[in-house]
C-alpha cells in the first residue's frame, strides 16, 4: 500500500498551486480516500489540450483517489448559449467515451472513476434553492469578475453567464468531494467560493490548479 508521502507526491506533482492543502493532509492522515472532482463543460469537441488534465487525473487515480468527472451540461448551456441543450446532451456522452478511452490508453485503472451529469442533481429543489440563496449574497460585479476567464464575455451579456460561477461554487458540496481540480483560469471562481464560505459552511473549499 502506498504511503501518505507517495500519494501526496502524485497528487501535487505539476500543480501550479494547492489551496488549503491542510485538508488533503487531514484526509490522508485519517487513512481515508481523497475524493476529487474535475468538471468539464461539453461546449465543443474534445481536443489535444484535454491530455493535460487527463494525465493529472490519471495520477489522482494512481494515488488511490476517488475521482468524479462532472460533465457540466447545464454549465455549457449557461456559457453564453454556446450550444443548445439538446446538442450538449449528445456531447456529454461523447466526452465520457473520449475521456475513458484516454485513461485506458495509458493503462490507468478506472475502478474509482465516476462520471456525473450536471443536470442529474442541478435540477433538484435543494440545489436550486442553494443557487437562489447564493445569488442573494454575490454581487453582479463579483460574479462577473469570478467568471471573467471562464465564461465568454460580451457586451450586455445574458444573466446566465453570472450564474455560471455560482453553480461551480456549489458543486463541491453537491458532489460530496474533498477537492476540486481545475485550471488556473478558474482560480477566481475558487476564490469566490471561499469568500462566501460563511454561507456555504458545508463546502470543503480545497482546490487544485494545474
Amino acid at each position: 500500500m502506498a504511503t501518505k508521502e507517495a500519494k501526496l507526491e502524485l497528487i501535487r506533482e505539476n500543480l501550479a498551486e494547492v489551496l488549503n492543502p491542510e485538508i488533503i493532509d487531514e484526509v490522508l492522515d485519517k487513512g481515508e480516500t481523497l475524493r476529487i472532482y474535475w468538471g468539464t463543460a461539453p461546449t465543443g469537441k474534445p481536443h489535444c489540450g484535454y491530455f493535460v488534465p487527463i494525465m493529472k487525473i490519471a495520477q489522482f487515480l494512481q494515488a488511490g483517489c476517488n475521482v468524479k468527472i462532472l460533465l457540466a451540461d447545464v454549465h455549457a448551456f449557461l456559457d453564453n448559449l454556446k450550444a443548445p441543450i439538446e446538442l450538449v446532451e449528445y456531447r456529454a456522452k461523447y466526452y465520457r467515451y473520449c475521456i475513458t478511452a484516454l485513461l485506458r490508453a495509458v493503462n490507468v485503472p478506472i475502478e474509482k472513476l465516476e462520471f456525473v451529469l450536471g443536470s442529474s442533481y442541478q435540477m433538484s429543489a435543494k440545489y436550486t434553492m442553494d443557487v437562489y440563496r447564493l445569488a442573494s449574497l454575490v454581487t453582479e460585479h463579483d460574479a462577473k469578475k469570478a467568471g471573467a476567464e471562464v465564461v465568454k464575455q460580451s457586451q450586455n451579456a445574458p444573466i446566465s453567464g453570472l450564474m455560471y460561477p455560482l453553480l461551480q461554487a456549489l458543486d463541491e458540496e453537491a458532489l460530496d468531494v474533498h477537492a476540486q481540480f481545475g485550471g488556473v483560469d478558474q482560480r477566481k471562481i475558487f476564490a469566490l467560493a471561499m469568500e462566501v464560505r460563511t454561507y456555504t459552511a458545508g463546502l470543503k473549499h480545497v482546490v487544485l490548479t494545474d
